[in-house]
């Protein structure tokens, strides 16, 4: 019988929050709250944590928690952490997407993960989202990641795809064209104000993030200028793709489309082809993106694959809820005969994470409970 892994409580991610308590291999999940911006869901979680914790029948050994210090959910593990008595243990984003799969799973062996999202904080403290990762019971490393864009603007980029647009140009060296191309769409200020920040670096921190290049695409194809929900931009470059599979037939898997790429997945030369494409043509466009990305993603986790001697690809992140691109994905690899997970039981996206926080945690301490610190760091 395997010995029994450590009991963890886990706070969970800033975005669709909930909270896990990880014991005796099994999870028991908090209602989910919500985007701890609300007060009211940072009074749900408090209330979810001492829940779970009356509910543990063995002594609780660590607090886990995400990496962003500012986060309530990050406040609040270390807070109860203190009170206990134990260590506050924070797990970077990615690195728990990837483990809540394997959690789900029960795999311990390493794997290879694609965690694709729109953001998470990463251990050089910048934005990551778009990454190649190495994952095992107690251990993980950054492969690579995707050609990294700039938020002009901050997090206000995350709500206007034209500026994700705007930022994919200034990578491809057509800083001159952004100010002409989007002038009709927000003004002609705003369009040369974004490009100003973008040629200096002005308030535009670098980020990896998936969800950020199909925003950039939406932005392209003028699916989406300004987006008032979450993901509506992707949704709606999702869907285009779907009008025209629906008519024409999705390329069969002979036909991959490849993105060049190793430590870092370029996506500018993807993103080229559709600021050129035939605005009456967008669908087909949108269609072409998913296929693109979706053959590079796999090309990619491929080859990481092949190079560590691991069989088992494992997908995490909200970006997996595009059943597009989690087909392409899953079929490219399966065809070489690499077994592909996700979540089942959970959500891929962040109310999911905090059962790979508390598995993450768990497996560190059992393997090396005499070396505990504050974070699982990347090697």
């Amino acid at each position: 019988m395997s010995p029994r892994l450590p009991t963890v409580l886990a706070a969970g991610a800033w975005l669709k929050n909930a909270a896990c308590l990880f014991e005796d291999g099994r999870a028991v999940w908090s209602p989910l709250h919500g985007d701890l911006g609300d007060p009211q869901a940072c009074v749900a979680l408090d209330r979810s944590l001492d829940t779970l914790l009356a509910q543990a029948t063995t002594p609780i050994a660590a607090i886990a928690h995400d990496l962003h210090p500012d986060f309530y959910s990050t406040q609040r593990a270390v807070a109860l952490a203190d009170r206990l008595g134990v260590p506050a243990i924070g797990v970077q984003h990615h690195h728990a997407h990837i483990a809540a799969v394997m959690a789900e799973h029960g795999l311990t062996e390493p794997v290879i993960g694609l965690a694709l999202d729109g953001v998470g904080l990463g251990t050089d403290g910048l934005a990551w989202g778009g990454e190649l990762l190495w994952v095992a019971a107690g251990d993980w490393r950054r492969l690579g990641h995707l050609w990294p864009l700039r938020l002009a603007g901050g997090d206000v980029a995350a709500r206007e795809p034209w500026r994700m647009a705007a930022a994919a140009m200034q990578t491809l060296g057509r800083d001159a064209e952004i100010e002409a191309r989007y002038t009709a769409a927000v003004g002609a200020q705003a369009a040369r104000t974004v490009a100003r920040m973008l040629d200096s670096g002005l308030n535009s921190p670098p980020t990896t993030s998936t969800g950020r290049w199909f925003d950039a695409a939406a932005g392209a194809l003028g699916f989406s200028v300004r987006q008032s929900h979450e993901a509506e931009a992707a949704i709606a470059l999702e869907s285009a793709a779907q009008r025209w599979f629906a008519a024409h037939g999705e390329p069969p898997l002979d036909s991959a489309v490849e993105v060049a790429g190793d430590r870092m997945l370029d996506l500018r030369p993807l993103l080229a082809r559709l600021l050129d494409w035939p605005r009456d043509r967008a669908d087909e466009a949108a269609a072409f993106f998913h296929v693109a990305l979706a053959d590079g993603l796999a090309h990619w986790a491929i080859n990481a694959a092949q190079h560590a001697g691991v069989d088992t690809v494992c997908l995490g992140g909200g970006c997996f809820m595009n059943a597009l691109l989690t087909r392409r994905v899953t079929l490219r690899l399966q065809r070489r005969v690499l077994r592909v997970l996700r979540p089942q039981a959970t959500s891929c996206g962040d109310a999911g994470l905090a059962l790979g926080q508390a598995w993450a945690v768990a497996q560190q301490i059992h393997l090396s409970p005499g070396v505990l610190t504050e974070s699982l760091s990347c090697v």
